[in-house]
């Protein structure tokens, strides 16, 4: 395993157990996610330019486009929840009441 692997592969491992067990705020899963997201995009273009073929170029830049998706989607719950519930502790939310 390259240092870069070992790198990467820790950066995703650290944001899903940040995930798991640091589940207090919705803002801290949402860096998280965020966390994971870079990892995997850092990964995945390293990857692209090792194997040198064109057919991979567009992967690494899609799935930025999806991150950019997720955060703003994410950004925009943490908004309509502070706004409802008055903060983005997860305790606080409850699915079961609507």
């Amino acid at each position: 395993m390259t240092p870069a692997h070992f790198t990467f592969s820790t950066a995703f491992i650290l944001g899903l157990a940040g995930l798991a067990f640091h589940r207090t705020h919705l803002l801290s899963a949402l860096l998280c996610l965020e966390g994971m997201m870079l990892s995997l995009f850092i990964a995945l273009s390293l990857w692209a330019m090792q194997t040198g073929t064109t057919g991979f170029s567009a992967s690494p830049m899609l799935l930025l486009a999806f991150s950019a998706c997720e955060a703003s989607a994410g950004l925009a719950l943490l908004v309509a929840t502070a706004r409802t519930h008055g903060t983005d502790r997860l305790q606080n939310l409850n699915l079961l009441q609507c």
